[in-house]
């Protein structure tokens, strides 16, 4: 099997994503002809064309779109374990939690608290992540931990604490035919329309339909507002309530759970240390 040289990858998925020599050997700060006899050296040691050239474009063949979506991931693979390398031989290193503005289920004041009280406690830098994002953080080496929602997070490659169990809420504009009920089914939420949420494969129930693109849930609630759509949201996800929109609780909606995660290869002293003050701020343990 050919060895692929991380440079020669960067180089590669620098002219896929750019789709122009020129200017990916701007983006990459060194002269076209290496560039274009670096791509040619990597074709001819895989045995396969991954770019067809013309004079006026490139483009991608099959193997090119293979090699840049699994070359990607072998790139951010690779600078996540630099820099957990270089944090974990930094004796003074902070940490740093990612969470979603209001993702906290009001507990992110006890977990920093409970943390600080450990023996080996280091400063927590907390960083804001979008609402489809924040599992990258960690799995790219920007965060070490970060606070998600199963099941609607994708957890690929993480380990996690469960913090809290909840269930649902769904959101309705004042108009709509179920906003003067005390509460709510999945029945009766059928063929209602559902945001999609950017950046996420549609996952909603088979007999709902997806409505506007939302990427955030302040859109989401401006699409409720106007009638465009509901939403089914954790309950912590759903405070506070907005005084224009009617809040129902799914009474038979399946439970989410608000989890600490971190990434499955992190096995650092201090990571486990916050989990552990973590479980007992949310009373888990």
């Amino acid at each position: 099997m050919p060895d692929l040289e991380t440079r020669e990858l960067e180089y590669f998925v620098a002219v896929a994503e750019e789709l122009h020599f020129g200017h990916a050997a701007a983006r990459l700060a060194i002269a076209q002809p290496a560039l274009s006899k670096s791509v040619r050296r990597l074709e001819a040691r895989l045995g396969v064309k991954l770019l067809e050239r013309s004079s006026r474009s490139v483009r991608l063949t099959p193997a090119g779109e293979a090699l840049l979506h699994h070359g990607r991931h072998a790139l951010n693979a690779v600078d996540a374990a630099a820099e957990k390398a270089r944090r974990a031989g930094d004796q003074q290193s902070q940490l740093r939690l990612v969470i979603k503005p209001g993702g906290d289920a009001n507990l992110l004041s006890a977990i920093l608290a409970a943390y600080a009280g450990q023996p080996d406690a280091r400063q927590v830098d907390i960083v804001f992540g979008g609402a489809t994002d924040r599992a990258d953080y960690v799995r790219d080496g920007r965060a070490d931990l970060a606070l998600l929602y199963v099941p609607f997070d994708d957890m690929t490659g993480l380990d996690h604490e469960t913090l809290k169990i909840e269930g649902r809420v769904a959101i309705l504009p004042p108009p709509h035919r179920l906003a003067s009920r005390a509460q709510v089914t999945m029945a009766d939420l059928a063929r209602e329309t559902l945001p999609r949420w950017k950046g996420v494969r549609w996952t909603g129930a088979p007999e709902t339909e997806p409505g506007p693109e939302v990427t955030d849930l302040a859109e989401a609630l401006q699409m409720i507002k106007l009638g465009r759509t509901i939403a089914i949201l954790p309950r912590s996800l759903a405070q506070p309530q907005h005084p224009d929109l009617v809040y129902r609780p799914v009474t038979d909606a399946p439970n989410n759970e608000l989890v600490l995660a971190w990434a499955q290869d992190d096995r650092r002293r201090l990571v486990a240390s916050f989990v552990v003050a973590a479980a007992q701020a949310a009373g888990r343990t």
